[in-house]
């Protein structure tokens, strides 16, 4: 028989999950059911935890200790940029493939790489700003007006002057 679990141990783990909408329970109680906890009220306290980002997939930290839990939502670089986009909710099962086509200012892509720069493998930030473009690129969007990899190229031939941290 596997040992019992310490109820005063730190348990940290990662879960992907739809912005405040309570998941089946189904999902989530194979992670939690060995730490005696409620899947439905872990379920509910992910969707108070992410009501601000409505319809989008984000990963969501759970610190369980002593049989309570702390919701810390881990922010993923396509996810603030839908969100700097200022787009309205949708539902993810009546929409599908939607195409983000908005304009995001290089300031607000700036401000997306400083929170993101803790998790870049960049040197510097100009790194993670390229990142972050090529992200922006990916979910389709432009910067500026422009497409992101002409403002990457900008950046590469130091045309565009990027902040030093």
């Amino acid at each position: 028989m596997p040992p019992m679990f310490d109820p005063n141990e730190i348990k940290v783990m990662f879960l992907r999950c739809t912005g405040a909408k309570v998941d089946a329970t189904l999902a989530v109680a194979p992670k939690i059911g060995p730490l005696v906890l409620s899947p439905k009220k872990v379920g509910n306290d992910i969707a108070k935890a992410t009501g601000n980002r409505k319809g989008l997939r984000i990963t969501v930290k759970l610190t369980i200790q002593n049989r309570q839990t702390q919701i810390e939502v881990v922010p993923s670089a396509s996810a603030l940029i839908i969100k700097a986009l200022k787009e309205p909710p949708w539902d993810r099962k009546k929409q599908k493939n939607i195409k983000h086509n908005g304009n995001i200012s290089l300031d607000e892509i700036v401000n997306i790489a400083q929170q993101m720069r803790h998790r870049s493998l960049a040197r510097d930030l100009s790194g993670t700003i390229k990142e972050i473009l090529g992200t922006a690129q990916s979910v389709g969007c432009n910067t500026d007006g422009r497409h992101p990899h002409d403002v990457i190229d900008d950046i590469n031939s130091r045309g565009v002057e990027c902040p030093a941290s």
